[in-house]
């Protein structure tokens, strides 16, 4: 569980209890417990088995993959997935590769649909990027329209393990990620992931496969 899911609950549990004292009624005394219970379970932070192989890039999210595209950047060609979380996802978001951070950097922005291509450019966001050895992967946590607040417990420096929790974006929204262009894919348009455990990818020269034995961390 989230600490934010406490703190929710606890202010609405003391607007019910005014309001009780008030003898308002019930249904009306009612209310802010049921969104208490829902704040509760929205910042659910449940546990995932981390795949263990070399060379596989996990989803930094739970949602579904929205676009699956090669893109041109400064950098050279990408892969870039997108990920939709709506309201009932995980908000939990988690760290797709082991390696050192080399780039955190927030943006201030608009709070259009996530769901709009443009939203990717011109919404609120933090960008991510992670030296894997050999490789950078980088992702985004981008801001919707009810998405108020992005928290990412990372800086430029750390040393991160794959799967790690490294924050959340609040009520539905959206994360990208760019990983190299001759990755080989392992979800498509329309795939549900969840962050920390669904495979996105793997680096064609690594094993492939994913198995039982190659889930052998809970975290």
């Amino acid at each position: 569980m989230v600490r934010d899911g406490f703190f929710y609950a606890l202010g609405l549990g003391a607007v019910a209890a005014v309001l009780w004292s008030m003898s308002m009624p019930a249904w009306l005394t009612a209310l802010p417990i049921v969104l208490a219970a829902f704040f509760l379970w929205f910042f659910r932070d449940p546990n995932r088995t981390i795949p263990q192989r070399p060379g596989q890039i996990v989803s930094p999210a739970d949602g579904v993959v929205t676009e699956a595209e090669w893109i041109e950047t400064v950098s050279g060609s990408r892969l870039r997935l997108s990920i939709f979380l709506n309201v009932f996802d995980v908000h939990v978001n988690r760290v797709p590769v082991s390696g050192a951070v080399t780039v955190c950097e927030f943006r201030k922005g608009e709070f259009m649909n996530a769901m709009k291509p443009e939203s990717v450019l011109h919404n609120e966001q933090t960008l991510i990027t992670i030296d894997a050895g050999g490789y950078d992967v980088s992702f985004k946590q981008i801001a919707g329209l009810l998405a108020r607040r992005i928290v990412c417990n990372l800086k430029v420096g750390d040393r991160v393990e794959r799967g790690q929790r490294m924050g959340l974006i609040k009520f539905g929204s959206r994360v990208d990620v760019l990983i190299p262009a001759e990755a080989n894919l392992k979800v498509k348009t329309g795939s549900r992931v969840k962050g920390g455990s669904t495979v996105l990818a793997v680096l064609p020269e690594l094993p492939v496969e994913t198995t039982d034995a190659a889930m052998a961390v809970v975290a």
